[in-house]
């Protein structure tokens, strides 16, 4: 940037070393008129921008006047001072970061290994294990050792059947003509999870494929990424030779979430994520109900898995996984903390302003729950496991090693855990690619570059406007593709290209840098590289030797790497950091030998191939030295083609899903453990019933028998009992005598059916055998959390539960298929408590949701000794990665100790004490003493992963209790698992909250259900103890101007409530 200006510098570092102090630290005193160091560090310095200070150089230099120049000149000085001061501070306060990181890593890795030494022997204490790992097992040993003792997948698993869902949730994605570089947003990882759906869809013994993403109908785009479904491929052949199924095939699967007629960039899409997973889990429930009845005589086929794409997708799958209990797959594409580091580290945008565009610690924190659930984590490199996850608190390489070794040797971890990761590379399809010998005459290349005698139609379009550029385009062709991005490196390799005369003379260099029209509309960045590109051209003078065109599309693509490798030529990546290298394969697959960066992915392509050479590109001289010596030694070159053609079927999609499904093979395989045929079968003969009695109305009409409508249909659910008996005798009875029987049932009156009074319970929520949840068609969900300074109920909660009940049965005709639902931190015992103190019946209820999700209970059903008992089917559900124990010493000790450092004293006093009463299986609770002392929810969560265990934390009951409850659990994943057990649709459910809650609070106005607030109700909430300075915030998690949340008025009656639920059962209609 200021190359030539020598003296600048040392003005500068004369400055930086002597001046320092007197800049920064002027002393107080009577202001003595002007001081130009003053004013060039408050009025120059804090307008510096460094992307202008070439420019402003320039305009310097050209200045005639001295006195001018001199005084421009020392502007700049001061403004490349502030620039080298700020980079200085950004680097020590990086390296204070990273330093405090490892401390906590190692005490948190210190802590989870003693914890857990009490169950070694002498020769598997923590020390022993770490050391005979790190020394006798490196990456690639351990990778063989453990990938050999997998079964491979093979033809033999064609009998499975399996299906399988991928969700990718940003951009635009289509099947045909992808809109590759539309946007940031429909790129490579666009490509990568279409092809991947196809390829997975024509393994043996995979049945279907889901890719879900997101449906947008909007005139900005393509009508075709609004339509609901759209065919990738129609599968492969049953084992037997059959033909395919009706449903078998690869299919992307479009969900509708967020504004319908918008198309939102990612950064935006993170407060609709939630109820993109209420819409495909409605998906899933009624494709696996379909491929239940084609495969699976008759039981429900639950998905193989479920693996997300990128962060966005990560938080979906782990919400989706974990209300279907089926495993979960990773694939990071990009991760967050790494573009924060690197953001941080240019300088050019504050800590909050990155956070403002890119929402960056929203990101993060989605990458860390994807890593709380997945089972596997599928990497491209080694280098993005070491040097990527291992930022991240959600893994530690160590500490895996550690688990594994115990898992190995069957010794309890106390729930800790840590998901294993996987080096699949990307596959590619080959089908396409057509090896061909390279010619050896003159005549034979130039028929093939357009020359003297050769047919127009033989060449490509994209050839001639290359051969345009170059003087001699008989020279063998150097060929970098890329973005014109600074991280790519380019110029660094233009400047190899022109300092190297011998390089010049024997080849000619092409640079394809995407798509452009005007450099001036292009970003700041991108334009940037461009000049300097155009400018180095010129320079070198390098017209004639260098191509650059414009515009190419990507069909154009496999010919470009045609020519290069006619002509004899390499392919280079001299990227910075390259996170994996998908141009390199492609360029192998077209003969061509590459010369590649040695940070990232290239180094285990080059391992894979061996065709090409590896150079450090900071270094110009070794980039041009590995150029020349592959363009001059032929021998070398033909090797290096010949190694590439050997092993590029270790990159093929064939291999990638054989190696794909290998893996997920050997994750911990789960699925929905419960029946749901026998509770479902009488329900089944209601619903048919019912069709029946709709049947019945419209032949009594012809019959010329009276009958009331509304009678009929007000009839239904609540005479059901004895209709079941009815119709169960109609085939011992003439049509229509069985018409009469059922229509003088439906005419008793309603007094004989029910109690009129809103206050009373139905009868038939009374000792039933299954849960009355299944008949309803409408569940409203009262989790308003209103609790005063001791944690009980506030005077206001039962008056405001009283109305709502009574709202719910003012409307007759939605009155009699709603049923009520309370969710609450409490435990069940002062929840009855709670509701005997207010007169309220808990029969009113047809669930109840308690201790913040950890237990759930059906008021309705029979039992032998007629306690309430939890859902047993949803404390197996949510059992998974549970450690109790483990966890109950960890938090007692971050709570009780400074820092949570181990050799620290313990607290004068404990700002924590364990409430039995709260507590229960999945329930780990503290009474909260001094809540000066307590932890935000995201501090204990980062040094609870950091030591290898997962849970749900939060603080509840205004402040005065925290809960850990397992990873699966919560108050809102228990509104799912209704849906999924009882077949309630969420879209379907009303929650009530108050404007604040507990610190799941967000959690339970996000999604598909309509979320009424009613204002003035709860005072005091625990929010403010969800997350500390600097994370994201509310509007990452709740969306703004929803349709679907409604609000009261302050302490609203029955009557309101009741209006504003009719308002919003519209919404999303």
């Amino acid at each position: 940037m200021v190359g030539g200006n020598e003296w600048i510098n040392g003005y500068l570092e004369a400055i930086i070393d002597t001046g320092t102090a007197n800049v920064t630290e002027q002393p107080a005193g009577p202001s003595v008129g002007f001081n130009p160091t003053k004013y060039f560090v408050e009025e120059v310095v804090s307008g510096v921008d460094e992307t202008d200070l070439h420019r402003t150089w320039i305009k310097v230099v050209a200045t005639r006047n001295s006195r001018e120049r001199t005084s421009r000149l020392e502007n700049i000085c001061w403004r490349i001072w502030h620039l080298t001061r700020k980079k200085k501070q950004l680097e020590w306060e990086d390296s204070q970061r990273l330093a405090t990181r490892r401390y906590e890593r190692e005490l948190g890795r210190k802590d989870a290994t003693e914890d857990m030494s009490e169950d070694l022997s002498e020769n598997e204490r923590p020390d022993s294990i770490m050391g005979e790992l790190i020394q006798t097992e490196t990456p690639r040993k351990r990778f063989q050792r453990n990938f050999s003792n997998l079964e491979v997948w093979s033809d033999d698993n064609k009998g499975k059947k399996l299906y399988i869902i991928l969700i990718s949730l940003h951009g635009l994605v289509r099947g045909e003509n992808m809109e590759l570089g539309r946007d940031s947003d429909t790129g490579g990882q666009i490509k990568y999870v279409v092809e991947l759906a196809r390829a997975l869809a024509m393994m043996p013994g995979v049945y279907r494929v889901d890719l879900f993403t997101r449906q947008i109908s909007s005139p900005e785009i393509d009508w075709s990424y609004g339509e609901p479904t759209e065919m990738l491929t129609s599968g492969s052949e049953y084992n037997d030779g059959n033909e395919v199924g009706e449903s078998s095939g690869a299919y992307i699967v479009r969900i509708p979430f967020g504004p319908r007629d918008k198309y939102l960039h990612k950064e935006l899409l993170w407060p609709h994520i939630q109820e993109f997973v209420d819409g495909a889990l409605a998906h899933v429930l009624n494709m696996s109900r379909v491929l239940g009845e084609q495969i699976g005589e008759g039981r429900p086929v639950w998905p193989y898995v479920i693996h997300g794409h990128y962060a966005d997708a990560g938080d979906s799958a782990a919400l989706l996984s974990g209300a279907l209990s089926v495993p979960m797959v990773l694939t990071g594409h990009s991760l967050g903390r790494n573009k924060l580091e690197q953001l941080l580290k240019q300088g050019r945008q504050s800590k909050e302003d990155i956070n403002s565009t890119y929402k960056i610690m929203r990101r993060i924190e989605a990458e860390e729950l994807s890593l709380d659930a997945a089972e596997l984590v599928i990497t491209s490199t080694k280098q993005e496991i070491e040097e990527q996850w291992g930022l991240y608190d959600g893994f530690d390489v160590k500490l895996e090693k550690v688990l594994r070794a115990r898992a190995r040797r069957g010794v309890n971890c106390h729930g800790r855990y840590m998901p294993r990761m996987a080096v699949i590379p990307p596959g590619m399809d080959f089908s396409n690619v057509v090896q061909e010998e390279v010619p050896d005459t003159d005549g034979e290349l130039s028929a093939l570059i357009g020359g003297e005698g050769s047919s127009p139609r033989a060449v490509p379009p994209i050839w001639s406007e290359l051969m345009r550029f170059f003087t001699n385009p008989h020279k063998p062709i150097i060929l970098a593709l890329s973005r014109p991005d600074p991280k790519k490196n380019l110029t660094t390799l233009l400047k190899a290209f022109g300092e190297c005369r011998p390089l010049r003379e024997l080849a000619n260099l092409t640079l394809i840098m995407g798509n452009r029209d005007d450099i001036d509309e292009m970003s700041s960045g991108n334009a940037s590289v461009l000049t300097t590109v155009l400018k180095l051209i010129d320079k070198y003078d390098l017209y004639g030797h260098v191509a650059y065109p414009k515009h190419h599309r990507q069909s154009d693509v496999p010919d470009i790497y045609r020519l290069a490798a006619r002509t004899k030529g390499v392919f280079i990546n001299p990227a910075l950091v390259e996170p994996f290298g998908l141009t390199l394969i492609e360029a192998s697959a077209h003969g061509l030998p590459m010369v590649a960066t040695k940070n990232g992915g290239p180094v285990d392509i080059h391992q894979a191939l061996n065709n090409g050479l590896l150079v450090d590109p900071h270094d110009q001289q070794a980039i041009a030295d590995a150029l020349l010596k592959l363009v001059s030694e032929k021998n070398l070159w033909h090797e290096c083609r010949k190694n590439g053609w050997r092993n590029i079927h270790l990159f093929s999609w064939p291999e990638h899903c054989r190696t794909y499904l290998t893996r997920v093979a050997a994750c911990r395989m789960r699925h929905p453990q419960w029946q749901t045929d026998t509770p479902m079968d009488d329900f089944e003969a209601e619903e048919y019933l019912g069709d029946s009695l709709r049947d019945v109305q419209d032949m009594s009409l012809r019959l010329s028998v009276d009958g009331d409508k509304t009678s009929l249909n007000g009839s239904l659910e609540d005479g059901g009992s004895e209709l079941e008996k009815m119709a169960s005798a109609q085939g011992k009875s003439e049509p229509q005598d069985q018409v009469k029987q059922i229509l003088s049932k439906i005419r008793k009156p309603p007094s004989e059916q029910q109690n009129s009074e809103g206050g009373t319970k139905h009868s038939e929520n009374v000792g039933n055998k299954y849960p009355m949840l299944r008949r309803r068609r409408r569940l409203i969900v009262i989790a308003v959390d209103c609790y005063n300074s001791e944690g009980d109920p506030d005077s206001k909660m039962l008056p405001i539960v009283q109305e709502i009940i009574k709202a719910g049965r003012m409307d007759s005709q939605t009155a009699r298929f709603s049923g009520f639902a309370l969710s609450t931190a409490m435990p069940l015992s002062d929840t009855v408590e709670f509701l005997k103190f207010g007169q309220v019946q808990i029969t009113e209820f047809d669930a109840l949701v308690c201790g913040s999700g950890s237990e759930v209970y059906y008021p309705g059903t029979s039992t032998e000794d007629g306690r309430l008992s939890p859902d047993p089917d949803y404390a197996s559900h949510i059992d998974y990665r549970w450690g109790c124990e483990g966890l109950k010493k960890t938090i007692w000790k971050l709570m009780n100790t400074r820092e949570g450092r181990l050799d620290s004293p313990e607290l004068p006093s404990s700002p924590i004490e364990e409430d039995e009463k709260s507590n229960n299986a999945h329930c780990v609770s503290y009474l909260i003493k001094d809540r000066n002392k307590a932890r935000r929810v995201d501090d204990m969560r980062q040094k609870l992963r950091m030591r290898g265990l997962r849970c749900h934390l939060m603080y509840c009951r205004n402040s005065t209790r925290m809960q850990a409850i397992p990873l699966l659990a919560s108050r809102s994943q228990a509104l799912r698992y209704l849906f999924v057990r009882w077949g309630l649709n969420v879209a379907n459910m009303y929650v009530i909250l108050g404007e604040t809650g507990d610190t799941d609070y967000e959690e339970l106005i996000s999604g598909t259900h309509k979320t009424l607030i009613v204002k003035g109700v709860v005072q005091n909430g625990s929010e403010e103890l969800l997350r500390t300075t600097g994370s994201y915030v509310k509007d990452d998690i709740v969306p703004g101007g929803s349709p679907l949340v409604a609000y009261t008025s302050c302490e609203a009656k029955a009557e309101e409530i009741s209006n504003v639920l009719k308002e919003i059962s519209k919404a999303g209609v």
